[in-house]
């Protein structure tokens, strides 16, 4: 029964925002599943949700996964709005950004996952990324240029 209900709360919460425990016991009800508060609490440690904002501003439940999912959507979108250009020095990167805004654009940068990036520095505008290979540092300047026309 715990994993049906389980498949039924993943299901739910795939389908709609659910942003309470109390809404997603009344949710399981009407799928008819009876279920208690602490019955829901535990489902919801057990499925690891976590509580992931949406573009209207308001919370709801979701998978793990799909919250690494809207991290990275967000953090594209903060390095789009505020990177103004990227250039390769040998083995660097260059990476200059609107005053103020090096450091969220450098979060985004380390948190993109992207491959051959060493390391970053971050000042107020202006960010240096170590690459593992002259080559390579090429190849990230132009995946940063997709992603700013993206």
């Amino acid at each position: 029964m715990r994993y049906t209900r389980h498949n039924k709360i993943v299901e739910l919460i795939a389908a709609e925002a659910i942003d309470t425990q109390e809404r997603l016991a009344e949710r399981l009800k009407d799928s008819g599943y009876d279920v208690t508060q602490a019955t829901v609490s535990r489902d919801i440690k057990e499925l690891q949700l976590v509580k992931t904002m949406t573009p209207e501003g308001k919370y709801r439940y979701a998978l793990p996964d799909a919250a690494g999912s809207q991290q990275t959507e967000r953090f594209a979108r903060i390095f789009k709005n505020t990177v103004q250009s990227a250039a390769a020095a040998g083995n660097m990167v260059v990476v200059k950004t609107l005053p103020g805004c090096a450091n969220a654009a450098c979060e985004a940068i380390d948190s993109l996952g992207l491959p051959h990036i060493l390391g970053s520095l971050a000042g107020d505008n202006t960010i240096f990324l170590v690459c593992d290979e002259a080559e390579n540092a090429l190849t990230v300047v132009a995946r940063f240029e997709e992603l700013l026309k993206e």
